[in-house]
């Protein structure tokens, strides 16, 4: 009996446990949104070698009174793999913080850097939907965003210039990473291209580094005319405004990179649509494919927070290959192909 007891009472701790950890998971974000805005990854990296607990304090620009806590801001940092620590050397037992691939990505000279990113995520402005999501649930409004804001997201974004730089400095700053992998790793999808139109590219910074890599090949930035207004054109780069969900200008290929996601399932079909209309080659989408069945639980953690993100802010959803089938086959296209080599996203070629 005394047996049952203890299990029963272990198991109703390890409850407590999972339920306290989900509902402040916010302080690991918060925690990294203070240190970038603190500068730690840049001291620590500017340092050179391990830093001294004592040397990152005395370099922040922080109240002497805060000083005792910021072994404890770095203690949960370190704990979730943003910094790691070092001895200084080899006859002392004291450490030192170093940086880790995540925190390298949240550097500000680095070219592939993840901040306008992480300050999109995490403002007011888009955090706001999430408190309206039970109100969303009750309502017939299309998004919690339209709940928290009166209005979609694109249509604020044209009124707010705060709004509108935030998420173009997010997308850019994800385009980068996304276009070095793929010209790396995927040079052979532009092949035999002359020209090439990047429906929703924001402010071109995917076509820039695929122009720059493929100087034969003409590339189009095509969006909303509020976003790309204004930009600098090159020799095989230009920029035009307009509506993708009226027509697309017509290419050997068009890419779609973590376009089709913010859409819902007709909107898509549209779209696809539209694509195939002016196309002579191919449609390359750069975009999720979930399988919960594979890959490792971050992952698949991350892949679902995505598509929650998609249906607070859009009318959209992250898709199985099942569902990505249905939406490709009935906008009339003949066949696709998906290639798993974007970490959390694929490369899907799809042929008319």
């Amino acid at each position: 009996m005394e047996c049952q007891s203890e299990e029963r009472a272990s198991k109703l701790l390890g409850a407590q446990t999972h339920v306290w950890n989900h509902i402040i998971s916010f302080v690991n974000s918060m925690s990294l949104k203070c240190a970038i805005d603190l500068d730690i990854p840049d001291i620590i990296h500017k340092y050179g070698q391990p830093m001294p607990l004592s040397q990152l304090t005395a370099s922040l620009p922080i109240h002497p009174s805060k000083a005792n806590c910021i072994f404890r801001l770095m203690r949960i940092l370190t704990h979730s793999g943003f910094f790691s620590q070092q001895k200084l050397n080899e006859n002392e037992l004291e450490m030192g913080y170093v940086l880790t691939d995540a925190s390298t990505l949240l550097l500000k000279d680095n070219p592939l850097s993840m901040i306008p990113f992480l300050h999109a995520m995490l403002d007011p402005i888009l955090t706001k939907p999430w408190h309206h999501l039970p109100t969303w649930f009750k309502n017939d409004d299309p998004t919690p965003f339209h709940t928290a804001h009166e209005m979609k997201i694109w249509d604020l974004a044209g009124r707010d210039p705060k709004l509108n730089l935030l998420f173009n400095d997010a997308m850019a700053s994800d385009a980068q990473l996304v276009a070095n992998v793929v010209i790396e790793r995927c040079e052979g999808v532009f092949n035999g291209l002359e020209s090439l139109v990047d429906v929703g590219g924001g402010t071109g910074t995917m076509a820039k580094a695929i122009a720059k890599s493929f100087p034969h090949l003409d590339c189009t930035v095509y969006d909303l005319p509020h976003v790309v207004s204004g930009l600098q054109e090159a020799d095989n780069l230009k920029y035009v405004g307009g509506d993708m969900f009226e027509s697309i200008p017509p290419a050997d290929a068009v890419l779609l990179k973590w376009t089709l996601h913010v859409w819902n399932d007709e909107q898509c079909v549209r779209i696809l649509k539209n694509c195939k209309k002016g196309l002579k080659r191919k449609v390359i989408v750069i975009d999720m494919v979930v399988d919960i069945e594979k890959g490792d639980d971050e992952s698949i953690e991350t892949q679902l927070f995505v598509d929650m993100v998609m249906m607070v802010w859009h009318p959209g959803k992250e898709r199985t290959e099942k569902e990505w089938a249905k939406l490709i086959f009935s906008a009339g296209f003949s066949d696709y192909k998906i290639t798993p080599v974007l970490g959390l996203r694929s490369l899907i070629e799809i042929y008319p």
